[in-house]
């Protein structure tokens, strides 16, 4: 992260994976679970690099497990990635390399957004791909929620400076 994330001024983080239906929702979801159980306020949203679930709830897997794990996603809805959002968000977080290289294919030349992947914040995983659970079976959701949820406690321990 910049250092001007650490000011007094909100942080702005949007999670980022293909479909939006899973990881980058359930991302927010423990960001957002993270963030609140930390008192730190935080601008956090998710989105896709694809347009086929624009405007569907989450995976109904993803907010089955978000539930289990204490975070209601059901409310969040599939958006696709803008180029606005390399100027309204601080950090952009990848799920993987391949989500990585589309949002880099649109970047535009004077984003001010911090563009990685999500697990570059986690010690000892810098990049590797947060599990991709949609095509697996639903234990998978467990997998990708404890990846995100590492990123998340990551991101409370480096707002706190």
């Amino acid at each position: 992260m910049t250092d001007d994330m650490r000011e007094d001024r909100q942080v702005a983080i949007l999670f980022l994976c293909l479909g939006n239906i899973c990881r980058s929702p359930l991302a927010e979801g423990a960001a957002r679970a993270a963030f609140a159980e930390a008192g730190i306020a935080a601008h956090l949203d998710s989105a896709g690099t694809g347009d086929w679930h624009v405007g569907h709830p989450p995976d109904l897997r993803a907010q089955a497990e978000a539930r289990r794990r204490g975070a209601d996603i059901s409310d969040l809805r599939a958006r696709q990635l803008r180029r606005r959002d390399f100027f309204d968000f601080d950090l952009i977080l990848a799920a993987d390399e391949t989500n990585l290289a589309d949002a880099l294919a649109i970047r535009p030349a004077d984003a001010t957004a911090e563009l990685k992947l999500m697990l570059d914040l986690v010690p000892g995983r810098e990049g590797e791909s947060v599990t991709d659970p949609y095509y697996g079976t639903d234990d998978g959701f467990g997998a990708t929620w404890d990846d995100v949820a590492a990123v998340a406690a990551s991101l409370v321990a480096r707002s706190r400076g």
